[in-house]
């Protein structure tokens, strides 16, 4: 949780990326995209693709990758990381839109690609709710607000009072506009009655190699991708924010998610494994409005 209002006060933004596991769907049934009874006995038959649509290294592949490897041991098959990123992750998302509904290919979607990007491209050639099976929440990973060590800034409270004292002068970086950590930003600065300036990237780490290079002053990003350089003292932690599809994945998918293996893979990193209580689908709704609402208050737009 982010509480710009110092102690005792009222937490005013809340937000976290988290990562989503979908199949592509063609048509408008549900059913066309999963395997026939006759073939769920052999599923799968062959290797599994896993979109990342963000390039290695970031954020949601860093999730990914040992989720590949235990679905992968776990349903006998290798599922093969495809990192595809550009236009905020839409064109790796655009890729399984249009695959074969035939549940062999999968894509690790984020808040971005499943709801944000809805709002922020005006011609978006999928839907991110009626083009996919949704089939399980994976993981959930705060967004963290990190300064360069040189910065004089040691709190929430002092990065307010500075903003406030040079309206407009203090840089803020991102992975791209439209990003989470670009809306994030732009919600605490609203609830702070704050202005900062954004600074979009192609990526979260080119954004991440300039703060260490103290290029940047700021960033607000998932906690996996900063967390070792927190550690590791060169940056400083501010604050951090806080139904049946393919039965074969879905199970193993949500097995996996709360398998110790998997979260010992993860805790280190600072990501929680999703429990596996609330559907998929109900998340990607909730998050449609309230990112939706983020993309709107903030005027961002991509095409």
């Amino acid at each position: 949780m982010i509480d710009p209002s110092g102690p005792g006060k009222a937490t005013a933004v809340s937000a976290d990326r988290r990562l989503l596991m979908l199949a592509a769907l063609a048509g408008a049934g549900i059913a066309a995209a999963l395997p026939a009874r006759a073939r769920a006995d052999s599923f799968p038959s062959k290797p599994l693709r896993l979109i990342v649509p963000f390039p290695p290294g970031g954020p949601t592949d860093i999730v990914a990758r040992p989720m590949a490897q235990l679905l992968g041991e776990a349903l006998k098959q290798n599922v093969i990381i495809d990192n595809r990123g550009g236009a905020g992750g839409s064109i790796g998302a655009d890729v399984v839109a249009k695959a074969a509904p035939d549940g062999y290919t999968l894509l690790m979607g984020t808040v971005g690609t499943s709801a944000i990007n809805a709002a922020l491209y005006t011609k978006l050639p999928h839907d991110p709710v009626k083009d996919f099976t949704p089939l399980a929440l994976v993981a959930s990973a705060p967004v963290a607000v990190v300064v360069h060590p040189v910065q004089e800034i040691r709190s929430v409270r002092e990065l307010i009072e500075r903003a406030r004292a040079q309206p407009g002068s203090l840089l803020f970086g991102s992975a791209g506009s439209g990003t989470p950590g670009h809306l994030t930003g732009e919600m605490f600065a609203t609830a702070a009655g704050i202005k900062l300036r954004h600074v979009p990237y192609k990526g979260s780490a080119p954004a991440i190699t300039d703060l260490l290079g103290n290029q940047i002053p700021m960033m607000f990003d998932p906690l996996q991708s900063v967390i070792h350089h927190i550690r590791a003292g060169k940056l400083r932690a501010l604050a951090v924010s806080g139904r049946q599809r393919s039965p074969v994945l879905r199970e193993e998918i949500g097995r996996i998610s709360a398998s110790a293996a998997f979260r010992d893979k993860l805790g280190d990193l600072g990501v929680v494994p999703a429990s596996g209580d609330e559907p998929l689908a109900e998340f990607q709704q909730r998050e449609l409005e309230k990112w939706g609402k983020a993309v709107r208050d903030s005027g961002a737009q991509a095409n």
